[in-house]
Formats: C-alpha cells, structure tokens, sequence
C-alpha cells in the first residue's frame, strides 16, 4: 500500500523542478562577455544535435544559442549550461563542438589563440574542426550540426 503523503510530496517537486525547468527555458538570448583572448562565455538554454554553418537566410524555429555577434573571429564561446563550445575558426565560418573533453569528462574551459582548451589535464583542440592538438585526449570534441540565421542568431540544426 502506497502513501499518499509520500506520493503528493513526489508530485509537489516534480511540478516545482518542472516550473523551475521551464523558467530557465523562455530566458532567451546571451549574456556573453568577451574577453581580449577572444575568448566569450555565454549561457543560454538549448538542446544538444551535429557540422559547420555559414550565415543564410531564414529563421530557426530552435532555441538560439548565441549570435554571431558573441562568437570571436579566431576564438569561440563556451555554452556551459548547454556543455557546447561555438568557434568562428574563420570570418563568417561558425563551428559547434561537445564541451566535454572525450579523455575524462571535464568542460572545456578556455577558447584562445585558435584553440579549445581543457583545465583538467590540458589537452587541446582546434577551433576549425575539434580535432587534437595535444594530447592526452586521443579523440577530438564530437561536432554539432547548426543554423545561423539571416539575423546572427545561431542555433542547432
């Protein structure tokens, strides 16, 4: 036999962890910063999908990740809510890669002089592709499709 008690307290923090879910989704838009590096931090809420974009016409029915205005030519900016990294390793050439380092899970934390770096054991990667520059990471950060709109706004395809 079930508690009742126990079962309306499950239902009351589901209904608030969905309410608080929900909240974090309607902020649209960045609060990115960048830095002299070229480096931007930005948080936004999106999902996660996989290549490179180029700016085209049209609009994205996806929640924006960040606009091209907030991505540095030669540098990127780090999504941590959404563990993505979004790189312009080339005027007008966006690229989004998996923040997380394949060599033990840590978030990439550093964008700078056209690499993608990790603070926990220092492996390296290249803003144009995500390949390895330096190990011990052996695989490079798993690519994501995405959009950039006619208005900057990039989001995942």
């Amino acid at each position: 036999m079930s508690d009742p008690t126990h079962t309306a307290r499950r239902t009351v923090l589901a209904a608030g962890a969905a309410a608080l879910a929900g909240g974090a989704l309607t902020a649209c838009g960045s609060d990115a910063e960048t830095t002299p590096e070229g480096v931007s931090n930005a948080s936004a809420s999106a999902p996660a999908a996989s290549g490179a974009a180029t700016p085209e016409s049209g609009s994205a029915a996806k929640e924006v990740l960040v606009k091209t205005a907030d991505v540095p030519k030669g540098g990127g900016t780090i999504l941590k809510e959404q563990k993505l990294v979004v790189t312009q390793p080339t005027a007008g050439n966006y690229r989004c890669f998996t923040a997380v380092c394949p060599h033990q899970g840590c978030l990439v934390n550093k964008v700078a002089n056209g690499s993608i770096d990790c603070p926990c054991h220092d492996s390296k990667f290249a803003i144009a592709d995500g390949a390895v520059t330096k190990g011990p990471a052996t695989k490079g950060l798993a690519e994501k499709k995405i959009k950039v709109a006619a208005d900057g706004s990039i989001s995942l395809a």
